[in-house]
């Protein structure tokens, strides 16, 4: 689809070097190209203008649409239950598995090393949610980590407490994930 799009607008510009009149037609060609681009001007084919889909895609149905997948819960109130139900949580940027951001991957790091069992929600997949827990905290950067309810800052804070051995005495309480795993 995209090499359909580049193709159209190379012959266009093209074309417009061969025309007497070069500013209409390139116009013209990279107008079309914003509109299939943007998915101003167009509709989908059920004449809807708030296409989700490639905007220029008579294909596009509603049935192929992203569905929302909220609650009746706000985002306050997930950040909040969130908080209250799990010992150790981190909004980060990606999983602890799989971390996009060398300071989400640093704090999950220094979690790991207690062997304390982390609940985390990636901020990158919802921007509401990631806008309603800097609202929480107001701090604006992540990763953000509570331990105990409790919020304690950023992966720098976290290293620090790690560091001076203030993060063992935080955590001692907390059963460990092997511990868990035996008792479910």
């Amino acid at each position: 689809m995209a090499r359909l799009v580049s193709t159209a607008l190379v012959r266009g510009l093209v074309r417009s070097c061969r025309a007497p009149s070069v500013a209409a037609v390139s116009q013209s060609a990279f107008q079309q190209f914003m509109k299939y681009s943007s998915g101003i001007g167009h509709s989908n084919a059920n004449g809807d203008s708030g296409s989700t889909g490639v905007a220029a895609d008579p294909d596009t149905h509603q049935d192929f649409q992203p569905t929302s997948k909220s609650s009746s819960m706000s985002f306050n109130d997930i950040v909040s239950q969130d908080i209250k139900e799990n010992p150790v949580l981190i909004y980060m940027k990606g999983y602890p598995d799989a971390p996009r951001c060398g300071f989400s991957a640093l704090a999950v790091k220094v979690l790991q090393r207690y062997d304390v069992p982390i609940s985390a929600r990636d901020i990158l997949g919802d921007p509401k949610l990631k806008e309603s827990v800097k609202a929480h905290t107001n701090w604006p950067t992540f990763p953000q980590i509570f331990i105990k309810g409790e919020f304690v800052g950023g992966s720098d804070i976290i290293l620090d407490m790690h560091q001076k051995g203030q993060l063992k005495d935080v955590l001692g309480d907390i059963a460990p994930k092997s511990e868990q795993s035996d008792t479910s």
